[in-house]
């Protein structure tokens, strides 16, 4: 079986490190493909620009900060699931941000799941692994074709 794989849209290199880190150790790290900002995200998703040739149908799941450069990932939220063939991708909200409007409006608009960056290193690390794990590996997608990811 191959393992679908996962978009981190993470503008922090120390972050993204360490995420990748944790999902290592579910053998998940090289099953990831990492942008840095709102509008990469979107070209990725939407197979344009330098992603035009990106195999169809393969996420098994986006980890999405919120505080991005160039499109914040509240916007690319909304855009995703108001997206007919993304909408019923899985979204996980990894962020530092505590504030409630954040919280509010990312379920509002159809998050998965929202997690608070902890501050300490092995949480950090616990967390990042156990979403990876479960989006990755444990979580059933809809079938293609319904719904299916792109």
């Amino acid at each position: 079986m191959k393992l679908k794989r996962i978009l981190l849209v993470e503008d922090n290199a120390n972050d993204a490190e360490l995420t990748l880190e944790a999902l290592s150790e579910h053998n998940l790290a090289n099953e990831v493909d990492r942008v840095t900002d709102g509008a990469e995200a979107l070209d990725y998703l939407f197979q344009r620009g330098a992603y035009a040739a990106r195999e169809d149908g393969n996420l098994a799941v986006i980890l999405l900060d919120l505080k991005l450069p160039k499109v914040d990932g509240l916007e690319v939220l909304r855009i995703i699931k108001s997206d007919d063939k993304l909408k019923y991708l899985p979204v996980v909200v990894l962020t530092s941000s505590r504030e409630e409007s954040d919280l509010v409006e990312s379920y509002r608009l159809g998050v998965n799941a929202y997690v608070v960056k902890p501050v300490n290193f092995s949480e950090f690390i616990n967390a990042v692994r156990e979403v990876g794990a479960f989006w990755a590996i444990v979580n059933e997608p809809p079938p293609t074709g319904k719904g299916a990811a792109q």
